[in-house]
């Protein structure tokens, strides 16, 4: 294995960086009301189970014969995706907590 830093000098690497501090996202109009973690884990679980609850409506539509195979798949592979990154999502919150816990006071 290489060393990095005999690619670029210290000096240009710092350099970059400070630049890359002073460059500012795309402003929306929301810029001004910054989400916090909370907000955000809030949105992303209801965004979940909005997913979830969709992909089953699809899903019963494509019993009764009102919508079609593809549509059935795409909506369960969206839900099993949904679930898939909500489990993984509660698996490190856990974790995480867990470490917390064992932190020595």
């Amino acid at each position: 294995m290489s060393d990095f830093s005999s690619i670029r000098s210290s000096a240009a690497i710092q350099g970059a960086y400070g630049k890359a501090q002073t460059l500012k996202g795309p402003s929306s109009p929301d810029a001004e009301a910054k989400q916090s973690f909370g907000d955000l884990l809030r949105d992303a679980a209801a965004q979940s189970v909005q997913n979830v609850r969709q992909g089953d409506e699809v899903a019963t539509q494509g019993l009764i014969g009102q919508a079609g195979i593809q549509q059935v798949v795409e909506a369960t592979m969206t839900m099993e995706s949904t679930v898939r990154v909500s489990v993984a999502v509660r698996d490190k919150i856990v974790e995480a907590y867990q470490e917390i816990m064992r932190m020595p006071i």
